[in-house]
């Protein structure tokens, strides 16, 4: 969902985090850190919204800020509303919002139902890497909430746009990359950036998926995990993996 996560205040960083191909000096340690396979194919797939239920456990977060999210465009910023006034949030505010969310909830994120078996099962054919616009200091309660719900996969804390991140990430393997997220704007950069990757634009909430069209940019669009493995086992079969 948009603004997930909070934006820094330099113009100048903005506008080059806009760069399809660009990547956060904090994010390249990160990538270099993955000991990925060559020739093994890649399924890079975002956390929120694709493997954890981020909207309900907002929602669940907001009620004891007496606040609640009102679903009516796949925005946050407008939304979040105050309950006894029904004021939205100020922008201004929004970013420590999100920060306190992150830092409160990160671990109670629930998964989102067949995303462990689903990617148990893929693991057999492609290595996983979790690439996730979160806050680098929750990159650790991230990791931990996910591998105690059976996704032991390694976490990039990334930020801005992710298609830089998955050209780098594609160039280590040489191999076919999958990438799934539910923001049409990282699946455009990811276009833009490494066009051979396969992109599924994947919201698990139905709520929200109601809000907006699958991305001009995806080649497949699902809120379920069934789903977004027939299509990568299909694609690997084809390209013989």
């Amino acid at each position: 969902m948009s603004e997930k996560t909070p934006s820094g205040p330099n113009p100048a960083t903005a506008m080059q985090s806009q760069d399809p191909h660009f990547i956060d000096e904090l994010v390249l340690p990160q990538l270099e850190e993955l000991n990925l396979i060559p020739g093994r194919p890649l399924i890079v797939s975002d956390a929120d919204e694709v493997l954890v239920k981020f909207i309900a456990g907002l929602e669940t977060w907001l009620e004891t800020r007496g606040l609640w999210l009102n679903l009516q465009s796949f925005m946050l910023t407008g939304n979040i509303r105050d309950k006894l006034t029904d004021e939205p949030l100020k922008p201004a505010d929004m970013p420590q919002l999100m920060e306190d969310f992150f830092a409160d909830h990160t671990h109670a994120l629930i998964a989102v139902e067949g995303a462990a078996a689903a990617l148990e099962a893929l693991s057999k054919r492609a290595q996983i890497v979790v690439l996730s616009n979160i806050p680098i200091s929750q990159r650790g309660a991230r990791a931990k909430s996910l591998a105690a719900q059976g996704m032991d996969y390694p976490v990039i804390a990334n930020k801005g746009l992710k298609g830089g991140a998955v050209r780098h990430l594609a160039a280590s393997v040489n191999a076919p990359v999958f990438f799934l997220d539910d923001i049409p704007h990282n699946i455009a950069s990811v276009a833009k950036a490494h066009e051979p990757t396969h992109r599924l634009h994947f919201i698990a909430d139905e709520r929200l998926a109601k809000l907006i069209p699958p991305s001009d940019h995806s080649h497949f669009h699902t809120s379920k995990w069934a789903d977004a493995r027939d299509f990568i086992e299909g694609k690997l079969s084809e390209e013989g993996f």
